[in-house]
């Protein structure tokens, strides 16, 4: 199975930005939607934004929880094969690890079905 491979975690500062990349590991691969997650240990994991990168007429559209949306973006480098999260501002409650998602079952949405997850990348907020 293609890898997702997550990168750009790391430690900032609340109201600082991060971006979180997402590259699958081979060239070839494609998806119908590509998407985040993330999950504080001990907590459920929570849906957080969603793109639909199909050929339909919901190409390109993206999806957000609420309490991302403004504040987080999801983009896709057709080009590089990349999905990004950009995330601006930042609060404590963004600390979690982040997971890579790809190739939504029953169609793309925040909350779709994901068969492909990556490994994740950790982001540490600090107040």
């Amino acid at each position: 199975q293609v890898k997702l491979v997550e990168s750009g975690g790391g430690s900032v500062q609340a109201g600082g930005s991060l971006r979180l990349s997402c590259a699958a590991s081979e060239d070839t691969y494609s998806s119908n939607c590509w998407g985040w997650f993330r999950q504080v240990p001990g907590k459920e994991r929570e849906a957080v934004a969603a793109i639909n990168t199909g050929s339909g007429r919901a190409s390109g559209r993206t999806y957000y929880t609420d309490s991302v949306r403004g504040r987080f973006m999801i983009e896709q480098d057709n080009s590089k094969k990349v999905v990004y999260l950009q995330m601006n501002p930042v609060t404590p409650e963004d600390t979690a690890m982040y997971y890579c998602v790809a190739d939504a079952r029953f169609g793309c949405g925040v909350l779709a079905d994901f068969e492909n997850w990556g490994k994740g990348t950790l982001v540490t907020t600090s107040s």
